[in-house]
């Protein structure tokens, strides 16, 4: 693995440069694609994953139609957190929404390393309770707040985290990851399209004005944002 590759994943690049050497041949660079599945509910970790350039999504399954994004992981974390509270089964579909390359490590190896390696206990001690807070924010803006809103949050949130304006996405995918009617997605997205906010092809939503999208959003995505600072984390 190169060290160059390692820092592009905050949680690895926190990590002191001699403890970090530690980790490196049990780190393995995989090429994650959209929609692949890495764990579901009820599912043994095999592997965590440091993303460097893709973007995973948290879902909870309600049940076998619907599900529910509660959250999503850049590289600013790690996918497979259960291991942090000594649990190596998902509660959790983990789901490539960006795909793009990730750093992985055998579930066994992320134990030995993790129970030795202040410098990673570290780091993902302060990632989990900024996702946890990630989390539990996104539960409350699901129930409180408008369409709209949470359109707007969630593709700044989704930017900050694929680092780019422009990114493939589809109403029906937004509509599975917002637990909202593809009618309702389209109806927020038209809105804000009309604002001059984002513009949108077949597939794709390119934001045009950050700051205005950032207007229209909810509270949340700045009290997630303050929270990921606080734990000294970067984000965007």
């Amino acid at each position: 693995m190169a060290t160059n590759t390692s820092l592009q994943n905050v949680v690895l690049s926190s990590i002191p440069a001699r403890e970090l050497k530690r980790l490196g041949p049990n780190l393995e660079s995989v090429s994650l694609t959209f929609g692949e599945i890495l764990y579901q509910p009820g599912d043994r970790i095999s592997h965590v994953y440091f993303p460097t350039n893709c973007l995973i999504s948290l879902l909870t399954v309600v049940d076998k139609r619907r599900s529910l994004e509660v959250g999503m992981v850049g590289n600013e974390g790690m996918a497979g957190m259960p291991f942090i509270l000594g649990v190596g089964v998902s509660g959790v579909r983990a789901l490539v929404q960006g795909g793009g390359a990730a750093l992985r490590m055998e579930a066994a190896s992320f134990r030995t390393e993790f129970g030795r390696n202040h410098g990673l206990q570290q780091a993902l001690h302060r990632y989990t309770y900024a996702l946890m807070a990630q989390i539990s924010q996104t539960a409350a803006c699901n129930r409180f707040h408008g369409a709209e809103q949470r359109l707007a949050r969630w593709l700044l949130m989704t930017r900050d985290r694929v680092h780019s304006e422009r990114f493939a996405l589809t109403h029906a995918f937004l509509a599975h990851m917002l637990g909202l009617r593809r009618e309702g997605v389209t109806e927020a997205a038209s809105a804000l399209k009309r604002r001059g906010l984002i513009e949108y092809t077949r597939g794709q939503i390119r934001i045009n004005s950050s700051r205005g999208l950032a207007a229209a959003s909810c509270s949340c995505y700045e009290i997630v944002n303050q929270v990921f600072r606080r734990a000294q984390i970067r984000v965007n």
